[in-house]
C-alpha cells in the first residue's frame, strides 16, 4: 500500500502573531513552525500502517524552502520520502491542485491529510483533492482500518460518530483521535540522523491558479478586566451577571 500523507507548515500555538503590510500579510519573524497537529494524528496513523502492513510512506507539502525542516521531521518520524512543492501556498484551491498532481502520479492508495490547518482553519483541501482524484473521501475521522482494497473508517458527527466501509482509493481528513496523543511519536537521535539521508524530492509546481486572497487579518478583542466578587457577597453576584454580563 503507497500512503502519501499531506504536512502543513504552521505556527506554533505558543508564538505571538503579529501582521504586517496594513495588517494584510502574516509576518512570520520569531515565529516558530510546526507540523499542523490534525496532520501529525495522520502521520502517526500511517506509521502504524508502515510497521504492521508493510506500506511505504511519503510526506507531501506546499511551500517554499522555509517549510522543509518540517517535512525533515516527518522524515524523522519514519516517513520514507518527503516532496516539496516549490510554491507558496496561497488558497485551499491551489493547493489541493498541487497536490492531486502529484498523487495521480505517484498512484497512492491512501492519502492522509489534516481535517483542517490550525492557521487558515478552511478545512477545504481534503474534499477538493478527493474530488480532482475521484478518490472516496471521509472527513473528521477518528478510526482507520485498511484489508486488502477495502476500508473501514469511523468519523465524528454531531451527537456521536459515524462508522462507513469504503474502497481504496481514499482521501481521509483525520483529526484528534485517528491515534491517542499518547501516540504521537518525537524524533530520536537514530530518527533524525537517519532523516538526513532520506530523499527530500522538490517539485516545481503546475502553476494551479489561485481563487482568493486575503484583504485583511483581525487580532481578537482584548478581554476585559476580571471582576472579583466576594464569595459572601451573592446579591453583586446576581446584580453583574444580570445587569452587566447580562445573562439571567
Amino acid at each position: 500500500m503507497k500512503i502519501l500523507v499531506c504536512i502543513s507548515h504552521v505556527p506554533d500555538t505558543t508564538s505571538k502573531i503579529n501582521f504586517t503590510d496594513g495588517d494584510a500579510k502574516f509576518d512570520t519573524n520569531g515565529v516558530q513552525f510546526v507540523i499542523n497537529p490534525n496532520d501529525e494524528f495522520g502521520l502517526t496513523r500511517a506509521m502504524w500502517f508502515k510497521e504492521k502492513q508493510s506500506a511505504s510512506v511519503d510526506v507531501i507539502n506546499v511551500g517554499g524552502p522555509e517549510t522543509e525542516s518540517t517535512l525533515r521531521k516527518a522524515l524523522a518520524i519514519g516517513a520514507d520520502t518527503a516532496i516539496r512543492i516549490n510554491t507558496e501556498a496561497k488558497d485551499g484551491y491551489q493547493v489541493a491542485k498541487e497536490l492531486a498532481k502529484v498523487a495521480k502520479d505517484g498512484a497512492y492508495d491512501l492519502i492522509i491529510a489534516g481535517r483542517e490547518s490550525i492557521d487558515y482553519n478552511g478545512g477545504m483541501v481534503p474534499g477538493m483533492l478527493a474530488e480532482l482524484l475521484g478518490a472516496n473521501f471521509v472527513t473528521n475521522c477518528i478510526n482507520l482500518e485498511v484489508d486488502g482494497n477495502n476500508a473501514t473508517a469511523s468519523r465524528e458527527i454531531d451527537g456521536g460518530k459515524e462508522t462507513v466501509a469504503t474502497t481504496l482509493p481514499l482521501v481521509i481528513g483525520g483529526q484528534k483521535g485517528l491515534v491517542q496523543e499518547s501516540d504521537l511519536r518525537i524524533p530520536n537521535m537514530r530518527g533524525i540522523m537517519m532523516a538526513r539521508k532520506k530523499p527530500l524530492n522538490v517539485l516545481e509546481p503546475t502553476g494551479a491558479s489561485v481563487e482568493t486572497s486575503s484583504v485583511k487579518f483581525e487580532k481578537p478583542a482584548p478581554k476585559g478586566a476580571v471582576t472579583l466578587v466576594a464569595p459572601d457577597n451573592l446579591d453583586e453576584l446576581i446584580n453583574l451577571l444580570h445587569n452587566e454580563a447580562k445573562v439571567i
